[in-house]
This record gives C-alpha cells, sequence and structure tokens, in this order.
C-alpha cells in the first residue's frame, strides 16, 4: 500500500513502529520540552485521499496547544517531542497511536493508519512559571529574585505573543500573572532597581492592552504605575495622554501628550496625537456653545 511504502524509509521513534517519521524540513534550536506551549501546523490525511480529514493550515493564527492537555492524539505527543522550532516533518500513526481500533465514525474508519503532516511554528516552556503561578505569595517569596525575574520575562514573552495576533484579553492574563510575580519586596537597592525595571516593562505592556480592549481607565492606571517607577518614560505618557483622550478629560491628554513631545519632538504618533486631541476639543468647545445657546436662548412667541 502506499502508506506501507512510505513507511519503509521513515525513522522508527516510539520504539514499536507505532509512530514513524520522516524529517521534511529541518528546524533550529532545543527540541520540545515535554511541558510546553505549542504553536502547530498540521494536516491528518487517510490512505488513498488527497484531503486532510483535519487541518488549521489555512488558519492565519493557530491557536495554542498545551502538551498533556490540549493535545489528544498519543501519536502527536510523541511526534513534537522529537522537533524542533521552525522544522516540519510527516508521520505515520499505527491505531493504537491515533484513533483506535474503533476509528472515529464518520470520518475515521476503525484500525486507520493516519498520516499528519506537523510543522512547529514556535513554542514556549511555560512549565516552570505555570508552576510557580500556582504557589501562595509566601513560597514564592523564597525564590531566588533571578529565577523569578526569569518566570516574570517568561509570563511577558507568552502575552506579547498573543497580544501580536490580537488576543489581547488573553494577554492581560498574561501580563498580570507577571505583574504579580514581580509584587515581591526588594531586600537591597540592587533588587529593586532590578525588580522596576521587570515592571516597567510590564506596566507599559498592560497599558496598551488596555487600551486596545477599550478601557481608558484601566490604561491609565497601568500608564501612571509605569511613571511612578521612571516619570520621563515617553511610553507611558503617551498612554496616559491616549487614555485621557478617550475619557474626554482634554487638560489632563495635553499636559502628558506636551510631557512625551518634549522628550521626542519629532515623534509622529505623538504629534498626530496632539492634532487629533485639538480636533476632539475643538468639536467639544463646538457642542457646549451649541447647548448653552439653546438653554438661554429667549422663548420664541407665537401668535394665539
Amino acid at each position: 500500500s502506499v502508506f506501507e511504502k512510505l513507511a519503509q524509509n521513515m525513522q522508527d521513534i516510539s520504539g514499536d513502529r507505532g509512530v514513524l517519521k520522516e524529517m521534511i524540513r529541518a528546524g533550529s534550536g532545543e527540541k520540545v520540552p515535554s511541558d510546553a506551549t505549542l504553536i502547530l501546523k498540521f494536516s491528518g490525511y487517510l490512505e488513498h485521499s488527497d484531503r486532510p480529514f483535519e487541518t488549521n493550515w489555512f488558519r492565519r493564527y493557530p491557536r495554542l496547544m498545551k502538551l498533556g492537555e490540549d493535545i489528544t492524539l498519543l501519536g502527536m505527543e510523541v511526534s513534537v517531542l522529537t522537533m524542533q522550532r521552525g522544522e516540519l516533518s510527516r508521520f505515520l500513526y499505527s491505531p493504537d497511536y491515533a484513533y483506535g481500533t474503533m476509528g472515529c465514525p464518520p470520518l475515521i474508519p476503525p484500525a486507520a493508519t493516519v498520516l499528519f503532516e506537523i510543522e512547529v511554528l514556535d513554542y514556549l516552556d511555560t512549565a516552570e512559571s505555570d508552576a510557580f503561578c500556582e504557589l501562595s505569595l509566601h513560597q514564592q517569596s523564597t525564590f531566588l529574585l533571578e529565577k523569578v525575574l526569569k518566570i516574570a520575562a517568561t509570563e511577558r514573552q507568552f502575552g506579547n505573543y498573543l497580544f501580536r495576533r490580537d488576543r489581547f484579553y488573553d494577554a492581560k492574563g498574561r501580563y498580570k500573572r507577571a505583574s504579580s510575580c514581580l509584587s515581591r519586596q526588594a531586600t537591597s537597592e540592587e533588587e529593586n532597581a532590578q525588580l522596576n525595571a521587570a515592571r516597567l516593562l510590564v506596566n507599559l505592556n498592560m497599558a496598551i492592552t488596555y487600551l486596545k480592549l477599550e478601557r481608558p481607565s484601566s490604561t491609565l492606571i497601568w500608564g501612571e504605575k509605569a511613571l511612578a517607577i521612571d516619570n520621563k518614560n515617553v511610553k507611558a505618557l503617551f498612554r496616559c495622554g491616549q487614555a485621557c483622550l478617550e475619557l474626554r478629560e482634554y487638560e489632563k491628554a495635553r499636559t502628558f501628550l506636551l510631557r512625551a513631545q518634549k522628550f521626542e519632538p519629532f515623534n509622529l504618533e505623538i504629534n498626530s496625537e496632539l492634532k487629533r486631541l485639538s480636533s476632539c476639543y475643538k468639536a467639544y468647545m463646538d457642542r457646549q456653545r451649541a447647548m448653552c445657546v439653546r438653554m438661554f436662548a429667549p422663548p420664541s412667541s407665537t401668535a394665539v
């Protein structure tokens, strides 16, 4: 059969020929760790079929899949643990590593061997941060600062990945976890400087995420937290200005944006937002004047 011919040149990666592998394109770096969260593209085929019975190949942003939770095929679990970031490979799964003797009617017949093509787009090793975030604050405080900073950075990077894919609500959750990791008390000036440097990045990310979620009040809170660490931070000033503009607090918006412009006078985003502020303020004043005219205009006389 087609699959039997293909299997002759494939590597046995399960030890019982239940999962066979053929690399199509090599990846780079370390192999996928056992508790990773993955971004995969994959297609599954039955023998003698040109069309996949399952695929996510055409999704712009494939969903995140955590090993041990979101991947249900044993064969796929075995497969990805042999792969590197960027690798594209082909696998054959025997029924024991796929859909079993019963299959999955009506798509998968009983005792079917299936072929999967899998590409590892990226992965994040979140096992350490997941375990850390399940601990109590007292337990977390016993960890070395270096470890805490590493875990917070992992959560922030995970949030960045989600943010770039417009998954702002999920990104917010990861940034909050990073912020929680960094809530410990510093024991020295050096520790305080390291914590504040990490907090600043998280606060800025939270500010823009809340702006994307159309919650300017929360944007202002996190922007001001960033300014409490660095009162000259242009991004924080800009986010606070944007938030106040959305809240129609025009004087505060102007103050924040002008402070940002002072540090970066040729920043196109800042100057564009100042123009928008001017336009919004003019429209607001025009509405106020029109309202005053209506309120204080003498009543019109009518003939009886």
